[in-house]
């Protein structure tokens, strides 16, 4: 019997419910009218089961009968959704034991509070190992001299990282810096110490930033870096790292695994002349 129809959507649109009545983890949406093939979205909702541990190591996802009885998908569909995952690394399939989840779950997402950022950046620094690909001088594009308020063409310090923790991939970082304050450090230093920590072994004093967080997806390069597919969601932070004279020191970029690095803040609730409104609470 096929999953009952919703069709209680403004927009319109009709999608297959799983198991509606059902308790099972796997009782989501796939669309049906998604230019994105339903063996893609089962694909990816097994995924995200697998990634947050619903799945656990070596345990067993559903077969692919119980995938064409939840999702109302045929044979064909369920067997390129699970062929998909084993593609991933992520299950192992065997004839007559099922297919058993490989990817081991090593470590939660990294928490970081907004309030103290940058204490919070050191530690981060201190407690990943580091991946540097590319550690060069150049010139500064339009962009970036205007990050660092510098003219066009000003030789910068470009360095690219990864971090991981536990040696999974969590952040891609491109990070620019004047040169005089570059000079300091080594290639050795930047793949093995907080660049933060850098900056100010070379004489900077750190005083603030200004940081913008928003949502991108993976390119070729960063999907390749992090271990995703090229489109998979990322958290995007931009950030202008400042001395105590009001220079700019630092551009970075950091592209995120939103399964792996969360951002953390606590609000409180006050009154206001306009009424209730949150506030980030201050320690």
């Amino acid at each position: 019997m096929l999953p009952a129809r919703n069709n209680n959507f403004d927009t319109g649109w009709q999608h297959t419910v799983a198991n509606e009545n059902s308790d099972s983890p796997d009782s989501v949406l796939v669309d049906q009218n998604s230019p994105t093939p339903l063996y893609h979205q089962i694909f990816l909702i097994l995924r995200d089961r697998i990634y947050d541990g619903s799945y656990a190591f070596e345990s067993v996802v559903p077969s692919e009968h119980e995938i064409c009885s939840s999702y109302g998908v045929s044979r064909i569909t369920a067997k390129r959704a699970l062929d998909k995952l084993a593609a991933a690394n992520l299950v192992v399939r065997r004839r007559g034991q099922g297919t058993r989840v490989s990817h081991r779950v090593t470590s939660s997402p990294a928490h970081y509070s907004v309030e103290g950022l940058l204490e919070n950046l050191l530690a981060m620094g201190l407690k990943t190992e580091v991946d540097l690909l590319n550690f060069e001088y150049k010139d500064a594009s339009a962009l970036i001299a205007l990050k660092l308020d510098c003219e066009p063409g000003t030789t910068v310090q470009h360095a690219v990282r990864v971090r991981r923790i536990e040696g999974n991939p969590f952040s891609y970082l491109s990070t620019w810096v004047p040169e005089d304050l570059g000079r300091s450090y080594s290639q050795k230093d930047i793949a093995t110490k907080p660049l933060l920590m850098l900056l100010e072994q070379g004489g900077a004093v750190v005083s603030g930033a200004e940081q913008t967080i928003t949502a991108t997806v993976a390119d070729t390069v960063a999907a390749q870096a992090l271990d995703l597919e090229i489109g998979a969601p990322l958290l995007r932070i931009s950030r202008v790292v400042h001395d105590q004279t009001g220079r700019p020191i630092e551009y970075i970029v950091a592209l995120y695994r939103p399964d792996r690095y969360q951002f953390r803040m606590d609000l409180t609730r006050i009154e206001e002349e306009q009424g209730k409104s949150w506030s980030p609470t201050t320690q």
